[in-house]
């Protein structure tokens, strides 16, 4: 099995239908609108954000949040992941009546408990999201960097990237980097070529969240290239979404032979019937890489996973085992 290591999934959006189905029951709110057959059910974007709204609302405890943090890592480790790193939001926190410390807390608990039974190492990014605005952004980087939690090693801002200014957040990054967090934001997925440019200029990631519409500028994937950002794409989300019509015009491997540092990640995954797996499966099938090639990128992942110096030497260790011995 090749080893795997995540480094883009938001984690209220990495609840499986059949965890949804059990907190709907301890609600007492009914999934049928949105989950049929086992599986999530919309059509566009607007259904798609209903349907995700739903179900992040069933997590309203801390408990709650230690079992989805749990259940996810342990479903990856049983895919061969040996890396998870997890988008949490302050926002949401307080949306579901928590603080975000106590939010926080809880999914860190529940990666500790996946850790305890498989093994897999998992870090935390707090994000801002776009369409909250600046404020709400500046207040999640202050939150990150005073938080104190071991496992919260990044910051990063999702959300809408048709609203809002790249320029608008850099005192908020400033506010992250000057904590010694990882910086990663979302572009280059709705929001075309440019905001990949803009996030470059302004917030000077080491990696970005998607990135793929890069690939419509040919002196803009050069400076990714040359400057080493590490790019967390998604295939199956982007073709789900139809950023891109098909794998066969997806940019992944065009953007690799460019000398691009590409990873493989899930996003959402249930909302895009894929999983991590699948995402490395799509990746053989559509992309022709073998088992060496996708390996190397689970090393490129850890290359650049936001994680102290001794922990990525232990992963890049686990995957230099011989795959008898896994």
């Amino acid at each position: 099995m090749t080893l795997k290591a995540e480094l883009h999934c938001h984690i209220e959006g990495a609840a499986d239908p059949g965890l949804v189905i059990r907190q709907a029951r301890k609600y007492n709110a009914d999934p049928t609108p949105f989950i049929r057959d086992g599986s999530f059910v919309w059509h566009d974007f607007t259904s798609f954000l209903a349907a995700y709204d739903f179900a992040a609302d069933l997590f309203r405890s801390e408990e709650d949040y230690v079992l989805l943090a749990e259940h996810y890592l342990t479903s990856l480790a049983r895919d061969g992941a040996i890396y998870s790193e997890i988008f949490t939001s302050p926002d949401h926190a307080r949306r579901a009546g928590l603080s975000p410390a106590a939010y926080t807390a809880a999914l860190g608990e529940g990666i500790e408990r996946a850790k305890a039974k498989t093994g897999i190492e998992g870090r935390m990014i707090v994000t801002g999201v776009r369409h909250f605005g600046v404020e709400s952004i500046e207040a999640a980087a202050r939150f990150a960097a005073r938080c104190g939690h071991p496992l919260v090693t990044g910051f990063g801002v999702a959300g809408d990237e048709r609203q809002g200014d790249m320029e608008d957040y850099v005192r908020a990054f400033e506010i992250a980097r000057e904590a010694g967090l990882g910086i990663t934001i979302h572009a280059g997925e709705f929001g075309g070529w440019e905001s990949v440019a803009a996030a470059l200029d302004h917030i000077r990631p080491s990696r970005i969240g998607h990135g793929v519409r890069a690939i419509e500028n040919a002196d803009l994937v050069k400076r990714i290239a040359e400057q080493g950002v590490v790019l967390e794409c998604c295939p199956v989300s982007n073709v789900v979404l139809r950023v891109f019509d098909s794998y066969a015009s997806h940019p992944f491997m065009k953007l690799r032979d460019a000398g691009c540092r590409v990873t493989l990640n899930s996003d959402d995954p249930p909302y895009f019937w894929t999983t991590l797996k699948r995402e490395y499966d799509v990746a053989k099938e559509h992309f022709g890489l073998d088992d060496r090639s996708l390996t190397a990128i689970t090393r490129t992942a850890v290359e650049a996973a936001f994680v102290d110096k001794k922990t990525r030497a232990a992963l890049l260790a686990r995957l230099a085992e011989p795959a008898r011995t896994r």
